[in-house]
């Protein structure tokens, strides 16, 4: 077992890290003030999809990468794992659904669990900073359907969140919001926009509600680079749709006016949804020059 230490935060949060040097010299150092790399990916499951993780950063190397759907309560969470990889971690899980987490190579600080006016029991948001950049990781309601007492509630919760990156961009200049959106922005994110239509994740008050997001100063950090359409970050285990590239783009990462000048790539990484009893998502990521 790596040498650690673990801090409970904000009462929903567990703060873990390496304190032996050894168990970083496994990965590449944290270059701040330099290149860094920022990722995030709905691991439909850390329990099952740990080795894939585990692979991934190896291969990937991340500096910060924020990951939803561990569904996994704190007690599980495998963080001496992750600690042997080099990365610190702060985690907000739930058993079975939901739950998020975000590793970093360097300390993380003013961890924030819950907003103002949201008292959700679902973990699905977390925010700590890393050096200057301030990092907010979403697990956006699903929605279920239109009309349905969880697609009410997801409007209601992405309301709140903006309000809260309203906050969070007057503080912290340098920010970055990404995670797992369950909308998509435009027709250019769906697979078949006409067969799709007006439905769940594609509804004009979920774009609108997502726009309100952007409108508190945000960018998309991929369309900054690829401007086409047919580029996806989630398809559905059925009817061979990753094969078929019937998918949606759904995972974000999201960048403030202070870094988007330091943005030098922003890609969808598709290599591990090849893999076997792969996520239903591919992990996204982006390069700063800071």
């Amino acid at each position: 077992m790596v040498a650690s230490r673990s801090l409970t935060l904000c009462s929903r949060a567990t703060a873990w890290w390496p304190e032996a040097s050894a168990a970083r010299a496994v990965a590449r150092p944290f270059l701040y003030n330099g290149a860094m790399k920022i990722a995030s990916w709905n691991v439909n499951s850390l329990k099952v999809r740990l080795p894939h993780l585990q692979q991934w950063l190896g291969e990937a190397q991340p500096d910060i990468v924020a990951l939803q759907e561990t569904k996994l309560t704190d007690d599980k969470f495998p963080a001496d794992e992750i600690a042997a990889m080099g990365y610190r971690v702060v985690f907000s899980g739930q058993k079975t659904y939901n739950g998020v987490a975000i590793l970093a190579r360097a300390e993380l600080t003013d961890v924030v669990t819950d907003i103002e006016g949201l008292d959700d029991p679902q973990r699905r948001i977390l925010a700590a900073t890393v050096g200057d950049i301030r990092v907010v990781n979403l697990y956006v309601v699903n929605g279920k359907a239109l009309g349905d007492e969880k697609y009410t509630y997801k409007l209601h919760w992405l309301a709140k969140v903006r309000d809260f990156l309203e906050q969070q961009v007057a503080k912290y200049p340098k920010l970055v919001v990404l995670g797992d959106f369950n909308i998509c922005r435009d027709d250019r994110d769906v697979y078949d926009p006409v067969a799709w239509g007006e439905d769940i994740f594609c509804s004009p008050p979920e774009r609108a509600a997502l726009q309100a997001l952007f409108d508190v100063g945000l960018h998309d950090s991929f369309r900054l680079f690829n401007e086409e359409a047919g580029l996806f970050s989630w398809w559905d285990y059925r009817q061979a749709a990753f094969r078929r590239n019937m998918g949606l783009r759904i995972d974000l990462i999201l960048i403030s006016d202070a870094l988007k000048s330091s943005v030098t790539s922003s890609i969808i990484d598709k290599a591990p949804r090849k893999w076997e009893q792969p996520s239903d998502h591919a992990p996204v990521a982006l390069e700063l020059m800071l």
